[in-house]
């Protein structure tokens, strides 16, 4: 029997169970993807295994970014695949990334700057893209 793989390039953290929180993005219908699910009340459900790069940019991967990080990234991930219109979408990902990180103990000013800088370059992760194919590779 073979044994059927992937590499991960671009992740550094994996979800190792179920998250979920209420947001007041509220798209016009269910978005139910494998990993990530965001329903029409705000119920945004990230999967177990869920995969994610965590902070991004000249930071540290501290604590009280994780699940901000997380959320912010989901979010994006959505965006990039048409499913939210980042046009209407991408700021207030962007503002609830900065309220997880002040919920979770981060400084005021860290929260800002970490907000400006995904205010002056997210645009670059958010924008629609199609996602490369998956190499699946088989061991004998």
């Amino acid at each position: 029997m073979k044994t059927c793989y992937r590499r991960l390039t671009h992740y550094k953290y994996q979800l190792m169970e179920e998250y979920q929180q209420e947001i007041d993005i509220k798209p016009a219908t269910d978005i139910l993807l494998r990993f990530l699910e965001l329903h029409r009340d705000g119920l945004l459900i990230v999967r177990k295994a869920y995969a994610w790069d965590g902070p991004s940019g000249p930071t540290f991967d501290t604590k009280n970014f994780m699940r901000g990080s997380l959320v912010h990234d989901a979010l994006y991930q959505l965006m990039r695949l048409r499913a939210l219109d980042y046009k209407v979408y991408r700021k207030r990902a962007d503002e609830i990334l900065r309220e997880c990180c002040r919920a979770d103990g981060m400084t005021a000013f860290r929260a800002w700057y970490v907000f400006l800088g995904v205010r002056l370059f997210g645009f670059l992760n958010a924008k629609p893209r199609n996602e490369p194919e998956v190499k699946i590779i088989a061991a004998p």
